[in-house]
């Protein structure tokens, strides 16, 4: 993934979502998640930055496994007929 597109997600996600300072943001060691733009951007945002260990590939595994089960219980079961049903469905 070039630096840019993630720059450009990021910038999308911040805009839309708003998230509130201290927010967690995590990523795996990829090369345009450390790029300093990236980096420069999540500071002046508020965002506290999480990666994953350097090597460890079983760090995102407990999260993964959940949005998979996630996925796979709810999400592949219906059909939805608006984003915002699919949203709150977990809460409900």
């Amino acid at each position: 993934m070039k630096q840019d597109l993630a720059l450009r997600a990021l910038n999308m996600a911040i805009a839309i979502r708003r998230p509130p300072p201290g927010c967690i943001h995590h990523t795996d060691r990829g090369s345009q998640y450390c790029a300093h733009d990236y980096q420069k951007m999540l500071r002046r945002h508020g965002f506290k930055v999480s990666m994953s260990g350097k090597g460890n590939c079983c760090d995102n595994s407990a999260v993964e496994s959940f949005f998979k089960s996630l996925k796979a219980e709810l999400v592949w079961r219906r059909n939805w007929q608006t984003r915002r049903d699919a949203e709150v469905a977990p809460f409900g």
